[in-house]
């Protein structure tokens, strides 16, 4: 593992520099925390529950504000304030938050209506979508019609037609059975081939992380003042097959060890 102090010359979809954060009262979440992420990038954070991925998550959207440092969107530089308010941010939470009185269709075309598109015109590329996203035939259904995976396929596109150049990602499969997680993992790769959008991905899973990365950026300890990164070289496409790989369990044991837990033989280890 290689500490992330390395430079890029293209220019990063994300980049924080010296981050600091903590709530009143309480000690540093984060300290001159920094990190990029290249544009097109599938990178996930793993690192156990309860040490701040989600508050960082939230500072990254523009819903928190800092105590210092910075945190850059995409290449006109834009703070994360600005980005969010730009629609240059999808951000898709553990919950879907989809609204139970609106249908899929309504659900999933609401971030393009409030940046001003036309209800007609936000119908019309939400149904164009649907089938590559395996929801065809659910557009006149309310989310308590649909099963959890359905759900946070439909969050996933609202966030999608968002038109988002940095997707943030917060445990979206966190609540899933293990059958339709494993599923919707191999859904989002596919999709994320067809579409190459940078997403930022918040696990406790090391199998997931692996699945789903080009890199892995690992938080041992908090606060966290440093992302520890391991580059994960599994060939691509990928499906949950490739846990199989004697490459896969060689890199599973690398960030268990990073971790400071010893490899038990067990599948679907968390943190």
């Amino acid at each position: 593992m290689a500490d992330l102090t390395r430079s890029s010359q293209e220019a990063p979809a994300l980049s924080v520099r010296g981050l600091s954060f903590s709530f009143p009262g309480q000690p540093h979440l984060f300290k001159e925390l920094s990190f990029d992420i290249k544009q097109g990038e599938f990178v996930s954070i793993l690192a156990a529950s309860g040490i701040g991925k989600t508050t960082l998550f939230r500072m990254l959207a523009g819903l928190l504000i800092p105590q210092a440092g910075t945190i850059t969107i995409g290449t006109q530089e834009n703070s994360a304030a600005e980005a969010s308010k730009q629609g240059k941010i999808g951000y898709m939470p553990q919950k879907d938050c989809l609204m139970p009185w609106r249908t899929v269709l309504d659900n999933a075309a609401l971030g393009l209506e409030l940046s001003g598109t036309s209800k007609r015109e936000a119908r019309r590329r939400v149904l164009e979508l649907l089938p590559g996203l395996g929801l065809e035939g659910t557009e006149r259904k309310y989310p308590h019609e649909l099963s959890g995976g359905m759900r946070q396929r439909v969050s996933f596109l609202r966030s999608l037609l968002g038109g988002g150049e940095l997707f943030l990602l917060d445990e979206p499969f966190s609540a899933l059975d293990a059958m339709t997680r494993v599923s919707m993992q191999e859904w989002l790769l596919q999709v994320w081939e067809q579409h190459r959008k940078t997403i930022l991905f918040i696990t406790h899973d090391v199998d997931e992380a692996l699945l789903l990365s080009d890199r892995v950026l690992v938080a041992a300890e908090s606060p966290i003042t440093t992302l520890s990164e391991l580059n994960v070289t599994l060939p691509r496409p990928r499906s949950y097959e490739a846990a199989l790989d004697p490459a896969f369990i060689g890199l599973k044991r690398q960030l268990l060890e990073h971790l400071g837990r010893t490899v038990s033989g067990r599948a679907g280890v968390t943190v």
